[in-house]
């Protein structure tokens, strides 16, 4: 399949912002068309003039030839899905709906047809359907960017931040280059997060890990008193707790505590004795209050 480039019209559904669309399925009409039992060269020619309208943008042109045909008694999945793409193009997500799933009845599985069902179902608000359309895309068309992104996109919209994160983790890897997508799995590993801090704090809000994740996010910025409060009310919780006291000497080491942070270090190694991050975190304090003596 071939991408097509064009501005995005008024209502379509774009995931990352940028100027393509999803309507790149025209070449696949004009081909499935050989072998039709009811392909003739006039049918052949007619489809033709009818892909081209929808290429150059021609939709008044294009749907007056594809509704022809129907009226005509001509029932190929190409027909519906070129009247979903107008309808879409349109910003028509009801009508697209309708001619999507006319196509898929006679072609269940071309994914395009599903992929775009989809895109115009999560349009409609009907995200639970989009799904189910979604999965069925990328399954049809495990290396097409665009059916991982819109199928990230509806188990975002569902709080499924595992789903987005596996589907990102694909299109990250067939699309390397996109710093968008890049950003877009790091933005859904940061919800991840959020939410498994929810879930600790619902199940247990004196949770060790929970007050750890705090004492983490202190750190990240840079309010070092409250993160040793959090890291010690977490040792509070749970003494016993691997990580925790390294924590703990990591942040009294950036405060030039370094008698307490070499007693956390000790803690560390009791729990850990042949963890190699406390044996470098002693060697690093040791050479700082070394250098700090006068």
């Amino acid at each position: 399949m071939s991408s097509i480039h064009a501005h995005p019209p008024t209502g379509f559904f774009l995931e990352n912002g940028s100027v393509r669309t999803l309507l790149w399925l025209f070449l696949w009409g004009t081909a499935a068309l050989w072998g039709q039992p009811n392909s003739s060269p006039s049918l052949d020619t007619r489809i033709a003039a009818g892909v081209r309208a929808l290429k150059s943008d021609d939709l008044e042109t294009a749907e007056k030839v594809f509704s022809q045909l129907l009226r005509q008694g001509v029932k190929l999945p190409l027909v519906f899905h070129d009247l979903g793409v107008i309808a879409q193009r349109r910003g028509d997500h009801k009508q697209a709906v309708e001619r999507f799933r006319q196509a898929i009845e006679l072609e269940p599985d071309y994914g395009p047809s599903r992929l775009l069902l989809g895109v115009s179902l999560r349009a409609l608000g009907k995200n639970r359907q989009a799904l189910h359309e979604l999965e069925r895309a990328t399954t049809l068309m495990p290396k097409e960017p665009q059916a991982h992104l819109q199928l990230a996109g509806a188990y975002e919209a569902a709080d499924d931040w595992i789903g987005a994160i596996r589907e990102l983790q694909k299109l990250v890897a067939l699309v390397p280059d996109e710093p968008e997508y890049s950003y877009r799995l790091g933005r859904a590993w940061t919800k991840l997060s959020g939410w498994s801090y929810q879930q600790i704090a619902r199940i247990d809000p004196n949770s060790a890990r929970l007050q750890q994740a705090l004492g983490q996010e202190y750190a990240i910025q840079e309010k070092f008193d409250l993160a040793l409060e959090a890291y010690q009310r977490a040792g509070r919780c749970d003494p016993n707790l691997p990580e925790i006291h390294l924590a703990e000497a990591v942040i009294l080491l950036e405060l030039k505590r370094f008698d307490e942070a070499l007693e956390q270090i000790d803690l560390e190694q009791k729990l850990v004795p042949q963890s190699p991050a406390a044996a470098e975190m002693r060697a690093k304090i040791e050479a700082a209050k070394t250098a700090a003596s006068p």
